[in-house]
């Protein structure tokens, strides 16, 4: 099992240059150079975006995660002869992977939790607690990297950069809907009623 807390970061290689488009976009505005965490900020972007009013939907984070993960792709693949195999400086996949979170989640919540009511764009209480517990299980099951992520971290390309966060992602999503139902629906909403 592949754990790493702190990514270490690789020899740069100063003879590759990336245009800075793709730098921008594969550091989230740089924000993959942040010296520590830097994939726990690129997740705290993703969060972000997923409580932003009108993008929780099923169909709008669809459409969202698809668009990340495409420009993704082609940022990282561009980044990674520069900055090494699956650079830290590379934070795009970490957002990528936190809003499948919440779509995968999201379509636990559709399929068997469909007799309560989770609509995350009307009850932003709900979508608050979902959002923080999906950060939180993304993070650990992007960290542990069981498999498949373990497969695609191992693949030496921007496909396997960003699948690896795809692949914990599943995980996640599952999870944190899961412990979504149990803590909000179960416990905390009853008590603040």
């Amino acid at each position: 099992m592949a754990f790493r807390l702190i990514k270490e970061k690789n020899p740069v290689n100063e003879e590759v240059k990336v245009p800075a488009i793709f730098t921008l976009i594969g550091s989230v505005f740089y924000i993959g150079f942040i010296p520590i965490a830097s994939g726990t900020f690129g997740s705290l972007i993703g969060l972000a975006l997923y409580l932003t009013p009108r993008v929780s939907g099923v169909y709008s984070l669809s459409l969202i995660t698809a668009l990340v993960f495409i420009v993704g792709l082609l940022a990282a693949e561009k980044m990674r002869p520069r900055y090494g195999e699956d650079p830290p400086e590379v934070v795009i996949d970490e957002v990528a992977g936190q809003l499948f979170t919440y779509l995968i989640g999201s379509v636990v919540f559709e399929l068997f939790f469909s007799f309560k009511s989770f609509d995350p764009d009307f009850a932003f209480d709900t979508k608050l607690v979902f959002g923080i517990i999906g950060f939180f299980t993304f993070r650990f099951f992007d960290i542990v990297k069981l498999e498949p992520s373990k497969y695609f971290d191992n693949r030496e390309n921007g496909f396997g950069i960003m699948m690896d966060d795809i692949a914990a992602a599943v995980y996640a999503g599952v999870i944190s809907a899961v412990l979504t139902h149990l803590a909000w629906y179960q416990f905390l909403r009853v008590y603040l009623e």
